[in-house]
């Protein structure tokens, strides 16, 4: 009875709606339909990075009528993609911040070296093969993020007297950092591209969490004890958080 009650279940689940695309200017945005059944009406809004519109459309509505509505609303999503400003390649031209430094990519035409920051100059320049740019400077940017996340939660660590299990790099759009209950520490490797400060907080915040798994005023005071930029810090995440995740790989 149980088996037959799940199979009605699945049956009766509305089909995924298919995606869609929408030309806003010179980019294309992707558009993802998503049915949720507490919906009472059609929403949209754009993902986290500002490169995509999601649209939230209640049981009972097709995929035509949430077309219609994305047309619609046109000029909201041209509006927010100007407040958002262009998205920035890892190309040559283009000014990537490092560590919250501006710092334009410049392709070196050699086969052999490694990624290196021209501090005098603001320069990133990348050898090897033009075409493999993007990659290589990818995975530079999360090495350089995996050691200084490494060392700032090591440090803190030390001082708030605790242990965690190992630290995993990702692109993380919802959060900056986060910590299981098993002690295992997550970080956006994006945050190499804000500045140093801002690094060391969100390091300073999980890191806590391994002694308070919540945000008590026991949590905050033991971050504040030892992170005396945390408020600077959390106020350049709201002013500036989104235009790390302007950077497209």
């Amino acid at each position: 009875m149980i088996g037959l009650l799940r199979s009605l279940q699945r049956t009766a689940a509305p089909k995924p709606l298919e995606p869609s695309r929408i030309a806003i200017g010179d980019e294309v945005l992707d558009v993802v339909f998503r049915r949720h059944a507490q919906a009472r009406r059609l929403v949209l809004r754009l993902n986290a990075s500002g490169t995509g519109v999601l649209v939230t459309v209640p049981n009972g509505v097709s995929r035509v009528k949430a077309l219609e509505f994305t047309a619609r609303s046109r000029g909201w999503i041209e509006e927010r993609v100007r407040r958002r400003g262009g998205l920035i390649q890892l190309a040559p031209g283009h000014v990537l911040p490092f560590r919250g430094i501006s710092h334009e990519i410049r392709h070196l035409d050699t086969r052999r070296g490694v990624v290196r920051i021209d501090a005098a100059r603001s320069i990133i320049e990348v050898p090897g093969d033009a075409a493999h740019v993007s990659r290589r400077l990818t995975d530079f940017l999360k090495t350089a993020a995996r050691e200084d996340l490494t060392e700032a939660s090591e440090h803190y660590a030390s001082l708030m007297g605790v242990r965690y299990r190992r630290i995993t790099i990702r692109d993380q759009r919802s959060r900056w950092g986060s910590c299981s209950a098993s002690g295992e520490l997550s970080y956006s490797w994006r945050l190499i591209l804000a500045p140093d400060y801002v690094l060391d907080y969100v390091a300073a915040h999980e890191v806590a969490h391994l002694k308070y798994l919540d945000h008590s005023p026991r949590f905050w005071r033991l971050v504040l004890t030892h992170c005396h930029d945390a408020a600077r810090a959390k106020n350049w995440l709201r002013a500036h958080g989104q235009e790390v995740h302007r950077v497209v790989t």
